[in-house]
């Protein structure tokens, strides 16, 4: 049984990122069969490089293209963002408007947190959270406080604190690097540190326990 999910802004008070790209993952989706969730930065400012249009995957859209590669370079032997979807895969992102700058503020994040909350929330049988990007990786931090936790993730470059065994409500936690647009091309290094943790994160779909 599938569902639309319902989470949102309704006020956009954030100054540093363009109001006119907001976007959410407009797909119905089945979230009792979702297993991780890939949270990347911010939509890109051509909605045609997106994950999602008019209800699905948006077939031969930037996000597709870098993010099947990413899945590929893992081992994973896929062609479209909706054989991930099948697999058990939703992806998002960490704010749901897309940058004006190379960063935001830290307020804009911990706003957009909230609804990433709220979007979460509807996987109740998650195994992992790919955290694609420091932005990734500080929402899930906010979320984590807002509910008294400490922080998920600590401190510190993304390549050191890889590999640990971090986790939020049970669910592993997996800090990475972009994978979603062109800086997936840049650095060869960082693109084999990504396919290795999603290879972790998938291995967890293997087990009946989170180790």
């Amino acid at each position: 049984m599938t569902c639309q999910m319902r989470y949102g802004c309704s006020h956009f008070p954030c100054l540093d990122v363009d109001h006119e790209t907001y976007r959410l993952p407009d797909i119905e989706v089945d979230p009792q069969l979702i297993r991780i969730a890939l949270i990347s930065e911010a939509p890109p400012t051509d909605a045609g490089d997106y994950y999602y249009a008019d209800g699905r995957p948006q077939a031969g859209s930037l996000f597709e293209q870098t993010t099947v590669l990413a899945f590929q370079d893992a081992g994973v032997d896929v062609t479209s963002l909706q054989e991930l979807l099948d697999l058990g895969i939703y992806f998002t992102t960490a704010i749901k408007c897309a940058k004006r700058n190379y960063t935001v503020k830290a307020a804009t994040l911990k706003t957009c947190s909230k609804i990433l909350e709220q979007e979460l929330s509807h996987f109740r049988y998650l195994r992992a959270y790919l955290l694609m990007g420091d932005m990734a990786i500080r929402s899930l931090n906010y979320i984590a406080q807002r509910s008294g936790a400490q922080r998920v993730i600590p401190a510190g470059s993304t390549y050191k604190i890889r590999g640990a065994a971090y986790r939020f409500h049970g669910v592993r936690a997996f800090p990475s690097y972009l994978q979603a647009g062109p800086s997936f091309f840049i650095e060869k290094s960082k693109r084999a540190m990504i396919a290795e943790d999603i290879s972790a994160a998938l291995r967890l779909l293997d087990t009946q326990s989170v180790d």
